[in-house]
């Protein structure tokens, strides 16, 4: 908290100063109004120093705002291209999922059993006919069924045979989806970074705010500093100028004293001058005040 300017210490003129005060009264009262007036000046230049410091720290802040502004707005570029592109990547793997899906029900891969399955079916078939004593017409019936299964891992087999561009197009799927994921890492990644700018700028920005609060806080100390400062100036002028009225006064009225000595010793040396010329013998000091008119 900026300190407020201690009135007391403030001199002050009035009207009635000027009118009434002596000239040595008003020597004193210069005196004071000076000192003060350079007091204030002196006090409203320091202010006037900080409040610049304090503007300059501002402009500090909002230049590091701006900085973290500008970083922040080129990481989220960077974030809306690897946005497209992660996307792009993603639609693409989509296609080619889609692609070995229908490949899979064009083969009819999805439905049926797989060939692990029929195999191990055909197994457990051959041990039953292997380890059971069955009836003529049960083991007919279980050697039909090892047949019928037989088949059909063969015809497994056979469109099993026929994906070879089923697993190309898998393979590029899972590594366009691969790709896609390491661009949504980085998404991941450059919106933190820049998420973290943004919380920086609004941090520096809100630094900025509470410093240039501070300024304009000194800039209206240094302006009340500097009102009393021209204030007590202008009553010094005042109180200067009264003074040279004073001077000249005196010097009009010394002026005007010499001139009426100067009259009543023209009278006088005209009165001697007059007894002298009837006759009356004069002193010296009388031949002086002749002298000094004149006359002789």
């Amino acid at each position: 908290m900026v300190e407020s300017i201690d009135e007391s210490k403030n001199v002050e003129l009035t009207d009635d100063n000027l009118e009434d005060d002596s000239k040595g009264q008003l020597i004193k009262k210069a005196g004071q109004l000076r000192d003060r007036r350079n007091e204030l000046n002196q006090m409203a230049s320091e202010r006037a120093s900080k409040r610049d410091e304090l503007n300059a720290k501002t402009r500090e802040k909002v230049d590091e705002a701006q900085e973290h502004r500008e970083k922040r707005d080129e990481l989220n570029e960077q974030v809306q291209e690897h946005k497209e592109q992660r996307n792009e990547l993603n639609a693409k793997a989509n296609e080619l999922f889609d692609k070995v899906d229908d490949m899979k029900e064009d083969l009819e891969l999805n439905e049926g059993k797989s060939a692990d399955e029929l195999k191990e079916e055909i197994e457990d078939l051959e041990f039953k006919q292997q380890t059971e004593v069955l009836s003529t017409d049960a083991e007919r019936e279980l050697i039909e069924k090892i047949e019928t299964k037989r088949e059909k891992l063969q015809d497994r087999k056979a469109k099993l045979d026929d994906t070879g561009d089923l697993e190309e197009i898998k393979q590029e799927a899972q590594e366009v989806r691969a790709e896609a994921s390491e661009h949504h890492q980085k998404v991941t990644e450059l919106a933190d970074e820049a998420q973290e700018h943004h919380n920086q700028m609004i941090e520096a920005y809100r630094e900025a705010d509470d410093i240039r609060d501070e300024a304009d806080e000194w800039h209206d100390k240094f302006v009340e500093a500097q009102e009393a400062a021209d204030r007590h100036h202008e009553d010094f002028v005042r109180v200067q100028k009264r003074l040279r009225e004073m001077d000249k006064e005196e010097e009009e009225e010394r002026k005007d004293q010499r001139q009426a000595k100067k009259e009543q010793a023209q009278e006088e040396a005209e009165e001697i001058y007059q007894r002298f010329k009837e006759g009356e013998t004069l002193d010296t000091e009388d031949l002086m005040k002749l002298q000094r008119a004149g006359k002789l």
